[in-house]
């Protein structure tokens, strides 16, 4: 194995045919995506014979399954695997696609391409039990955002086969998911390529028979546009979460522009308006990067004021870091200072308007399926509009249940069965 450790991909079969029969511990950070390479690596592994194991001191072999989305991911991820330069380790992820060398400056791993995991998963096609099955539809976007490095890693849109996505919803709903994440780097953008669409694999899976819904993954407003009334649409079905990932980034056309994101605000909140339309009771979750170069006290009130108009019920916000292979960009850097602060005053404004969503339904009672056991005696729940409800009880996955919503979390409830 030691000519793959520096070098081109290694062959599929000597990959896995020298983790064949060990005991293997896998960290994986990042995105859905990339928890979905894990799944399927697990499964490989298990077709040849290898074990996961959940503590690093029972381990024969390491894998990092890495993220590099941003600068203080992507010091993490260098101090990880300088920590285990000393083990057998294999390297997998974005960052050994666009960050090869930097890994080799602090390890000596063996790199395992994301398209190799794919290869050998297609041979293979098996799922883990379990309550929720993440279905990746398609890899690669077709954006050009000035300050990603994920598009690089991951390339242009490949979308995958109909025939290929359905067989594998057939088969974590056999194994008994009821909670189907459909991910991609941009899910609207799913079968632009193979001229088809969103909306159109969407009616299909949700005529597959079983007791599951699907949870739609991170979606780019700019790929959203041209399908809108057709996902609208679609979304109508019973088996389809009313739940939206709508990364808006700014509040400000300006910097939109700069990050080359595709659409204005108007249209962002365009979307959430027909969403909203016609189903009210639609959670909503959003991104904003804060600190972007150029982004003034004016762009950054803009973003405040988006929240306010919109109310989501979730808000990812990201301090902006310059990536490699990626802008340039001709204003300078913020401190971090100023992006800690912008930070905070986002993030506290939204949970302001968490509050104000969230208060009148206390008390309420809900209708809603277990998606995730947490921890013996404690459940997830989910509403049909993706509510989180924790229930202090034993439930099995897919048991529906009326909840009467006790405390508010802020990010989810707390809530007790109806007897």
């Amino acid at each position: 194995m030691e000519e793959n450790r520096s070098g081109d991909p290694p062959d599929t079969m000597d990959v896995f045919a020298a983790l064949a029969k060990k005991r293997v511990y896998i960290e994986t950070y990042g995105c859905s995506y990339n928890f979905g390479d894990t799944a399927n690596l697990v499964e490989v592994l298990k077709y040849y014979g290898s074990t996961r194991v959940e503590s690093p001191d029972e381990a024969d072999a390491f894998i990092v399954n890495t993220c590099t989305v941003v600068g203080p991911t992507e010091r993490r991820m260098l101090r990880r695997l300088s920590a285990l330069q000393e083990k057998p380790l294999y390297v997998t992820g974005c960052m050994p696609l666009v960050q090869r060398e930097a890994i080799l400056s602090v390890c000596n791993p063996v790199i395992i391409s994301p398209d190799t995991i794919r290869e050998a998963y297609l041979r293979v096609r098996t799922v883990a039990p379990g309550g929720t099955g993440v279905v990746q539809i398609a890899q690669g976007c077709l954006g050009h955002c000035t300050y990603c490095i994920t598009r690089r890693a991951r390339g242009p849109l490949a979308s995958f086969p109909k025939e290929e996505i359905l067989e594998k919803v057939r088969a974590f709903v056999d194994a008994g998911a009821y909670e189907i994440q459909l991910t991609a780097q941009d899910v609207s953008a799913y079968g632009r390529d193979l001229g088809t669409d969103l909306p159109a694999l969407l009616s299909t899976i949700s005529d597959l028979p079983g007791n599951y819904r699907i949870r739609i993954g991170m979606m780019n407003p700019a790929t959203v546009l041209p399908v809108l009334d057709e996902l609208v649409d679609a979304c109508a079905s019973d088996r389809i979460f009313r739940f939206l990932h709508l990364p808006v980034q700014s509040g400000s056309d300006r910097i939109l522009e700069q990050m080359g994101r595709g659409y204005t605000v108007q249209e962002f909140e365009e979307i959430v308006a027909a969403f909203r339309s016609r189903y009210p009771d639609i959670s909503i979750a959003t991104d904003f990067i804060v600190g972007f170069p150029g982004e003034t006290e004016d762009d950054f009130s803009r973003s405040l004021a988006l929240i306010g108009r919109t109310k989501p019920a979730k808000v990812n916000v990201t301090r902006h870091s310059k990536r490699p292979f990626t802008g340039p960009f001709a204003e300078k850097d913020f401190p971090d200072s100023v992006k800690k602060d912008r930070s905070r005053l986002l993030n506290a404004y939204a949970e302001e308007q968490y509050s104000v969503t969230n208060r009148p339904l206390i008390g309420t009672t809900v209708s809603c399926v277990v998606t995730e056991k947490l921890r013996p005696g404690s459940v997830m729940a989910r509403t049909a509009a993706y509510q989180g409800v924790v229930i202090q009880n034993d439930l099995p996955i897919g048991a529906a249940v009326e909840v009467i919503l006790k405390k508010d979390r802020k990010y989810f409830f707390m809530g007790d069965p109806v007897t």
